[in-house]
C-alpha cells in the first residue's frame, strides 16, 4: 500500500501509471467524487493487489472465494466497492489479497446511532469485530429505556460482528448527566434493577455485551461507579455478555476536572473486560482551531493507560469526522462546525486550499476565506489513520474505537484492511 501525497500538477492519471495500478481502480478504492481535481497536500490510497480475479458468468461470491481459498469477508474487505453485497457481474475484477504483509491483528468496535444509513452499515461491518449502538438510556428505577436496535444487531450477526448496547447517561437534553449517575450508584435498588432490565434488553435484542458510557460523575463516586461496573461484570460474564466501559483521556491518576475524577483507570480496568479511551476532541467545537486527535496528546493518554490496565484489553479512540472553525474564535461564542473527513477534502478541492500536515500533531489541515471570513479546517487523512495505528500497535493495544461510523471514510478502512488483519469473534 503507497499514501501518496499530491503535489502541485499531479494528476490521478500520473498517480495510477507511477504505482502500476488502473485510473478507474483508484478512483474505486478512494471513492473520488471529482477524480479530475486533486488539491497540493491530499492523500491518495494506492492498495498493491498480490492476487486477482476476474468474475465469469455463473459465478457466486462464495464460489470465489471457496475455489480461490479465502473467505466472503476477505472478499468483502478487500472489494469495498461490493458494499458488503454478494453482488457481481461478469468482466468484474476482484482482489483476492495484497502483496504487503500484515503487522498483527486488532479487534475494532466503532459506534452508531439506530439511524445509521443501512448502506454505510453494511459497508462498514466487514471492518468491524464490535458494532456499539448508541445509546441507551434508564428511567429513575433502573429500567433500560427502549431503543429501536433490532436491524443493527440483526445485520451486526450476519457480518461476524458482536452488537453492543451503549448504556449512557445521556438526558432528554443530550447531555451527560451526573446527576443521574450519581443517583443510580447510590441507590442499591436501582443498581439491581438496571442490572436486571440490561440482562433483559441484550436477551430479546441480540446483543452481544454492554459498552458502559458515564461521563461527568462526581468524583465521591469514583469507587461506586468501579464497583457498578464489576457488578455489571459479574452478572453478566456468566450469561456469554462482554462488559466494555469507555474511559475519559486521562494521563495521569490525579488528573483534575469532572470529566476525569471518577474515571478510576486502574480500578475501571480491572473491572471490566475491555476499556475503550475516548482520544478525541481535543479539538473540538468550542475550542480553538487544533486537531481532533493529535498524536502526540493521544500517546499521553495511552502511556497512562497501559501503565495501570493490561494492554490486552484497550481500545484506542479514533475520530472520524474534524471541525471547520470560522476565524477569529471568540471564547464562549464561537462554535466549530463538523465535518465529514471525505467532506473536508472535497471543500479543499473547492475552495482551490493546498492541505498541509502538522508534524507533531500527525494531522492535516488548511486555512480558506468565505465570505470575508478565514476559516480553518482539521481532520483526518490516510497519515493520520496510519500514525494512529500504528501508536496502537506500538503498545500492543487490542484495538481501535471508531466515533463514529455514520459517515463512510473510505480512507479509514483501505489503510486498516492493507495493514492489519481485523478480530473476528464467533
Amino acid at each position: 500500500m503507497v499514501i501518496h501525497v499530491v503535489q502541485p500538477g499531479d494528476s490521478l492519471y500520473r498517480i495510477a501509471q507511477a504505482n502500476n495500478v488502473s485510473l478507474q481502480y483508484l478512483i474505486q478504492q478512494n471513492e473520488l467524487r471529482e477524480p479530475y481535481r486533486l488539491t497540493p497536500g491530499q492523500t491518495i490510497v494506492v492498495p498493491q493487489p498480490a492476487e486477482t480475479y476476474v468474475v465469469k458468468r455463473g459465478d457466486t461470491l462464495s464460489d470465489i472465494a471457496a475455489k480461490n481459498g479465502t473467505t466472503v469477508l476477505s472478499l468483502w474487505q478487500n472489494n469495498p466497492q461490493l458494499g458488503g453485497t454478494d453482488r457481481i457481474y461478469p468482466g468484474q475484477m476482484l482482489v483476492l489479497s495484497f502483496g504487503q504483509p500484515k503487522l498483527g491483528t486488532f479487534a475494532v468496535n466503532g459506534y452508531a446511532y439506530p439511524n445509521i444509513d443501512q448502506r454505510v452499515l453494511r459497508k462498514t461491518l466487514p471492518y468491524l469485530t464490535y458494532l456499539s449502538v448508541f445509546s441507551y438510556g434508564f428511567d429513575r428505577s433502573g429500567r433500560v429505556i427502549p431503543q429501536n436496535a433490532e436491524l443493527l444487531t440483526r445485520m451486526a450477526r450476519q457480518y461476524k460482528v458482536k452488537p453492543l448496547l451503549v448504556l449512557t447517561t445521556l438526558g432528554e437534553d443530550g447531555q451527560f448527566s451526573g446527576e443521574r449517575a450519581h443517583q443510580l450508584l447510590q441507590n442499591p435498588t436501582a443498581r439491581s434493577t438496571l442490572l436486571d432490565s440490561l440482562v433483559q434488553t441484550l436477551e430479546a435484542h441480540g446483543f452481544a455485551g454492554v459498552d458502559i458510557d458515564f461521563e461527568y460523575i462526581p468524583p465521591e463516586d469514583a469507587a461506586a461507579y468501579a464497583a457498578f461496573i464489576g457488578d455489571a461484570r459479574a452478572r453478566l460474564a456468566p450469561l456469554g455478555f462482554t462488559v466494555m466501559v469507555a474511559l475519559a483521556p486521562k494521563t495521569s491518576a490525579s488528573q483534575r476536572g469532572l470529566l476525569y475524577e471518577a474515571h478510576d483507570y486502574r480500578a475501571l480496568g480491572a473491572a471490566a473486560d475491555d476499556v475503550l479511551l475516548m482520544t478525541y476532541e481535543w479539538g473540538y467545537s468550542l475550542s480553538a482551531p487544533m486537531a481532533v486527535a493529535p498524536i502526540d496528546k493521544v500517546e499521553q493518554v495511552v502511556r497512562f493507560a497501559a501503565s495501570v490496565i493490561p494492554t490486552g484489553k484497550i481500545f484506542m479512540g479514533i475520530p472520524n469526522y474534524g471541525y471547520d472553525w470560522t476565524m477569529p474564535v471568540i471564547p464562549g461564542q464561537s462554535r466549530a462546525r463538523s465535518l465529514g473527513n471525505v467532506q473536508a477534502v472535497e471543500q479543499a478541492v473547492q475552495v482551490g486550499a493546498p492541505i498541509r500536515f502538522d508534524e507533531t500533531a500527525q494531522s492535516p489541515h488548511y486555512n480558506y476565506w468565505r465570505e470575508r471570513a478565514e476559516h480553518e479546517v482539521w481532520f483526518e487523512d490516510a497519515r493520520s489513520i496510519r500514525s494512529k495505528l500504528a501508536l496502537a500497535g506500538e503498545y500492543r493495544l487490542r484495538g481501535v474505537s471508531v466515533w463514529n461510523l455514520m459517515r463512510y471514510f473510505p480512507q479509514l478502512w483501505l489503510v486498516l484492511n492493507n495493514l492489519y488483519d481485523i478480530e473476528k469473534l464467533d
